[in-house]
């Protein structure tokens, strides 16, 4: 995969559901009160629940404290999905029967669009109005998602020519869970079918800081540590952030369950102060 560009400090987000949300932000939010504000990265790489929360990080209207802060949000009102043992189960045999990386994510793709999976559109107005902004940030943001028909990556950016919008949404369109999203003419799947970090696309950055809610990868789908390896053989001096054991406990069993995100974003304050000398090391030595 090439390099997405050189420079200081990449900052990336992974993907996990709202739970995902929820604790990158209360992470976030404990770093900066800590002294390591990561909100002036170079570049901010976002995944499914790490776009989301990219885009409002980057968006210079709300600071570490107040992202964090409107995860505690009251979530009447809100859908409740769930990423079943039917719909893993339909991953994990697309898994097998597949023989390499593209492979197994056209097959997820022709999956996804098969499904009932509810209005676009819809889909689209509850992820407009988790944004503060909808105008893509002077400051580097790369949103990751996969092309439903031929399995490539697709990292959106200012110069892509999609709305911020319409590459979150692509970014969050969890197979059989949410519809594929139409950006131009391409229907686009969740970015963490190809890997819940995408941290390669930091490569050629010096600095980079991983907030990863899923640890594991499977199969044709790197973990976000495999990858960081990666970056540090490269050269790059790298921290990695996993949900600790308290903060598994808190995202509960269904990860896109809005009640969680809460109890997440706690557990995600709680959890930074362990990280900070890690990360200041990395970032600001």
């Amino acid at each position: 995969m090439a390099a997405t560009g050189g420079g200081e400090r990449a900052l990336v987000l992974g993907g996990g559901g709202l739970t995902g949300i929820g604790w990158e932000a209360g992470i976030l939010c404990g770093l900066a009160e800590a002294g390591v504000d990561l909100s002036g990265a170079d570049l901010v790489v976002g995944t499914s629940a790490g776009s989301v929360v990219g885009a409002q990080l980057t968006s210079g209207l709300l600071g570490p404290r107040e992202l964090y802060e409107r995860q505690l949000a009251d979530p009447a009102g809100e859908d409740v999905a769930r990423l079943g043992a039917g719909v893993l189960a339909r991953y994990a045999l697309t898994m097998l029967r597949s023989t390499d990386a593209r492979g197994y994510r056209r097959r997820i793709g022709a999956l996804a669009l098969a499904a009932d999976t509810g209005d676009e559109a819809a889909r689209r107005t509850v992820l407009a109005a988790r944004l503060v902004s909808h105008e893509w940030p002077e400051r580097r943001l790369v949103v990751t998602a996969v092309d439903a028909l031929t399995g490539e990556l697709k990292a959106f950016d200012r110069e892509s020519g999609a709305q911020l919008v319409d590459a979150v949404c692509a970014s969050c369109a969890v197979p059989r869970v949410w519809p594929p999203a139409t950006v131009g003419e391409r229907r686009y799947i969740d970015g963490g079918i190809r890997s819940s970090a995408n941290a390669d696309l930091a490569a050629g950055y010096r600095r980079v800081v991983i907030i990863a809610p899923m640890t594991l990868g499977a199969g044709h789908i790197p973990a976000p540590l495999t990858q960081a390896a990666a970056l540090r053989a490269a050269g790059a001096e790298v921290a990695v952030i996993h949900p600790s054991r308290q903060a598994r406990q808190a995202f509960g069993r269904n990860v896109l369950d809005p009640a969680r995100r809460a109890p997440a974003a706690r557990a995600g304050l709680a959890q930074a102060p362990s990280h900070v000398a890690e990360v200041t090391q990395v970032w600001s030595p």
